[in-house]
């Protein structure tokens, strides 16, 4: 049988964020992020293949996985996620909190559709509003490059979704015979001298550009009585990338889906 707990046990907090492209796994000792890990999303792992690999990921950094005392999830890939729920209570003995309607994330959420709204982007603004405050942009640079509205009083209110540098580069590759792949990594100019530079050119500056241009007209729809007052929030596995390369953000935090896991267990714990 799963292990129960309340507040006053748990210390020691496992997060599991399940994304198209990669799964990230954090360690949380009390508010502290102690261990993270990186997997490639792969789909077609049986529940086996999945405990196995976690359990060999967190051994790896000296930690066993029947010392967490929770388990909180949150997913974008619906047939990975009954897949870890059950890897993950076979290795930790314990019941996971999987982010979804009837979880309370202390926000209102103004969607057409509220069940539509990623998990992780919901997980994203509490955290965001909670460490920075609002009215305030999440800006989700990843797989695909998403953008979150939050106002002052911490309610979502909808956002963007534009495809992520790495599905543009892909894109490109499958569809065109001359282009290649190439490192995400900025050129010395703007103007390139050469295919992989050009490519380059169009993917870090253009992908600024794209983002700066957003950022503008998020913050005179969120805030238009005074659109600077908005923060931006940058996260995501490229979002250190992207800021070296625009002043747009206030904050860069890519942990930032993992703190709020922790934070959205920590309302849900009874």
């Amino acid at each position: 049988m799963p292990r129960s707990y309340t507040w006053e046990t748990v210390t020691y907090l496992l997060a599991v964020d399940i994304g198209n492209t990669n799964i990230t796994i954090g360690a949380f000792d009390d508010q502290e992020l102690t261990a993270t890990w990186r997997l490639a999303t792969r789909e077609t792992r049986t529940i086996d293949e999945h405990a196995w690999a976690l359990q060999g990921v967190l051994r790896s950094k000296g930690v066993e996985p029947e010392s967490f005392d929770a388990v909180v999830i949150c997913s974008v890939v619906p047939p990975l996620t009954e897949a870890y729920v059950a890897a993950l209570s076979a290795l930790t003995s314990l019941e996971p909190l999987v982010i979804g309607p009837g979880v309370r994330t202390g926000i209102r959420i103004h969607y057409d559709r509220t069940q539509d709204v990623g998990a992780d982007r919901i997980v994203d603004a509490v955290a965001a509003h909670q460490l920075y405050g609002g009215p305030l942009v999440v800006v989700d640079i990843g797989t695909a490059t998403v953008f979150d509205a939050v106002t002052a009083d911490g309610d979502y209110i909808g956002g963007a979704i534009s495809p992520g540098m790495e599905i543009a580069a892909d894109a490109m590759f499958r569809n065109t015979s001359q282009l290649r792949r190439v490192e995400m990594v900025a050129p010395d100019r703007v103007i390139g001298r050469s295919t992989v530079a050009s490519m380059q050119s169009g993917f870090i500056y253009g992908f600024a550009e794209l983002i700066e241009g957003m950022l503008v007209r998020f913050k005179a729809e969120l805030n238009p009585d005074a659109p600077d007052k908005v923060s931006v929030v940058a996260t995501g596995g490229l979002a250190n990338l992207m800021a070296q390369h625009t002043e747009s953000f206030n904050h860069v935090n890519p942990e930032l889906t993992l703190i709020g896991l922790r934070m959205v267990h920590e309302m849900n714990i009874t």
